[in-house]
């Protein structure tokens, strides 16, 4: 892993390197989203045989309802447990997220409320890749269940064993065997064999995360989420661990970005040394590779500089592995933060609640991760008795009147 001074040039190049990447996987997504569209089901078979599995077959798209009720039984008791505890603690969190319904009266007559129902139906992208994350199943799937969505759907190129079991545990039975920008072009628009959903959820390569994109204009996403990124900020720390979690990052995909950004270059040498150890001791992997060519060591001149650049970069994960609640507060933009030594990124990828469908490409700037808020529509309703219109006529007339617009202003006359 480099060493690199952060300078102002520096992170231009980083941040260039990032759009110029999305540039080129939009145009490679828009040639399979729109032949899917096209297309239909051809498309998608074509695509998945070219990209994902040269045996496919039509008859292969959908997981028998058999195999994903067998599925427990292909798997260890102790993966079960491990999955009914992150799923528990997911659905914790997602309770506390939901939007509550309310009604108040804003004045005499004039009663707003809010209503809170489920999206119909969703699409679940679950990265296929060297393994079926089986882990953002449930980062999905649990939210949409305790929002209430009718229609679950879940999409992977290679679903695995402890895929289906989770499936099975969380009683969801449409599972596609696809992925890619091919899979979201079918969720979006529909094809004979899969029904368009709503809106569409999951982290996935720069190639999805463009066709979540593409189709955005058409059926809702959740967030850009992919490629992975992930930033460590410390003047100081266990070297060991930091290299850990720059490291657990790095092994998603060759293009997944973990920076450690330090004023101190005593640190910066010793999580450099951890890094090549912890690799030599490691199967050689991605993250072999995305170290050396997508991630980086920067040492800034101060720790201004270096909060400066972790704000305008907006990580998907940020560690503050010594903070003491100072630097914190320098802190506006992150997909989320593990703060203090104990708070391994992989705990919030898992089992601690917190959602792992995070922004990146800077979407951090914008919004947060994924929250069961997500799955829902909050619908305002307006209940107006004769007292209340009285209340509010003459200042309608007014407004409509500011603006020009006449027949608004007709509307509440003709009702005098």
């Amino acid at each position: 892993m480099r060493i690199l001074k952060l300078t102002p040039q520096l992170e231009k190049q980083l941040l260039s390197r990032r759009a110029q990447s999305d540039v080129e996987a939009q145009r490679a997504a828009a040639a399979i989203v729109s032949d899917v569209r096209k297309r239909g089901d051809a498309a998608l078979l074509e695509w998945t045989k070219k990209l994902d599995d040269p045996e496919m077959r039509k008859s292969d798209l959908w997981i028998p309802q058999k195999e994903i009720r067998d599925a427990e039984h292909r798997v260890s008791a102790e993966f079960l447990r491990a999955v009914r505890q992150a799923a528990r603690n997911i659905g914790m969190v997602a309770e506390q997220q939901l939007p509550r319904p309310w009604s108040m009266e804003v004045q005499p007559g004039v009663r707003i409320s809010q209503r809170v129902s489920p999206i119909e139906s969703i699409g679940c992208y679950i990265p296929g890749g060297n393994a079926s994350l089986v882990s953002t199943l449930l980062m999905t799937a649990v939210p949409a269940l305790v929002a209430g969505v009718p229609r679950i759907v879940a999409v992977c190129s290679k679903p695995n064993n402890e895929l289906l079991a989770v499936a099975n545990f969380l009683d969801l039975r449409e599972i596609a065997h696809i992925g890619g920008a091919q899979a979201i072009g079918a969720l979006a628009y529909g094809t004979k064999s899969v029904s368009r959903v709503e809106k569409i959820f999951g982290p996935g390569n720069k190639y999805v995360t463009a066709a979540k994109q593409l189709v955005s204009a058409d059926c809702a996403i959740d967030l850009p989420a992919g490629p992975t990124e992930a930033i460590v900020l410390a003047e100081r720390g266990n070297a060991r661990f930091i290299a850990a979690d720059l490291l657990a990052q790095a092994e998603h995909a060759k293009d997944a970005a973990s920076f450690l950004v330090t004023t101190s270059l005593a640190l910066a040498r010793e999580v450099q040394r951890e890094v090549k150890w912890q690799l030599g001791k490691l199967p050689i992997g991605v993250a072999n590779y995305s170290t050396m060519r997508s991630g980086a060591i920067l040492v800034a001149k101060s720790l201004q500089r270096a909060c400066d650049f972790v704000n305008g970069f907006a990580p998907e994960h940020l560690s503050l592995p010594s903070d003491s609640g100072a630097l914190l507060r320098q802190i506006r933009t992150s997909g989320t933060v593990f703060i203090g030594p104990w708070a391994a990124q992989p705990l919030g990828d898992y089992v601690t609640g917190s959602n792992h469908v995070l922004p990146t490409a800077g979407w951090a700037r914008r919004r947060g991760g994924l929250s069961a808020a997500d799955f829902v529509k909050c619908i305002i309703m307006q209940t107006i008795s004769r007292k209340g219109f009285l209340g509010l006529a003459n200042s309608a007339e007014n407004l409509a009147e500011s603006e020009g617009l006449l027949a608004h202003r007709n509307a509440v006359r003709i009702r005098r």
